[in-house]
């Protein structure tokens, strides 16, 4: 009796797995037909480009520091993705990220986190110091190196306002006249090249007062 069961049990197996091949094919035939004639674009560009004019603008004017962003960028680096945090667990933090013209990642990493090493060390995903620096419009930038981020890296104490800033240094965003220590960090998967460019094309935006990504 056992031997019989075990058969019928086997039998209907086969039975159920027999009809499940039509089905199948019905449903893979579908999906071939809809992949065949609703129109679709291999050739489309994955990349989102945001605008980031109004979070510029507003975190400048929250910012205890100046707030930098690139001027002057060739219209291919695209921002992808932008962000103030207030009273995040980094500090008082601004982000903006671009892809580069040769689909590499590039941002602008700034804090007032007052442990700027655990802040580096975070943003740049764990890219460690090196004794190398580079020079960007007069300024000293510190290279970090890392085995998925590269980065250039300034501190800068109270009052410091770097690139394209006022004669006096102030810090227009708080009218303090001062700024708090911040840190900034030009950081991703782009080459030292390509960051030192980002790099020389930060500004406060003083001059102009502008949040675009540049020339094309």
């Amino acid at each position: 009796m056992a031997a019989e069961a075990e058969q019928a049990e086997r039998r209907q197996r086969v039975r159920t797995v027999r009809g499940m091949v039509p089905s199948l094919a019905v449903v893979l035939l579908a999906a071939f037909f809809i992949y065949l004639f609703v129109p679709h674009d291999d050739s489309a560009d994955p990349v989102k480009p945001v605008g980031y004019k109004v979070e510029l603008d507003s975190a400048r004017r929250a910012a205890p520091y100046p707030v930098l962003a690139p001027e002057g960028l060739p219209s291919k680096w695209r921002a992808t993705s932008v962000r103030y945090e207030a009273d995040g667990p980094e500090g008082r933090a601004w982000h903006l990220g671009f892809v580069t013209p040769d689909t590499q990642y590039a941002a602008v990493e700034q804090s007032d986190e007052p442990r700027p090493v655990k802040y580096i060390e975070d943003v740049t995903h764990g890219a460690r110091k090196t004794a190398k620096t580079v020079r960007v419009r007069g300024e000293e930038w510190t290279r970090y190196e890392g085995g998925r981020y590269d980065a250039l890296v300034r501190k800068s104490p109270a009052g410091d306002a770097p690139g394209r800033g006022r004669a006096d240094g102030s810090d227009r965003a708080t009218g303090s006249g001062r700024s708090r220590p911040y840190t900034t960090v030009v950081t991703g998967t782009a080459g030292f090249g390509q960051l030192k460019t980002m790099a020389a094309a930060l500004s406060p935006g003083w001059d102009r007062g502008g949040g675009g990504a540049g020339k094309g």
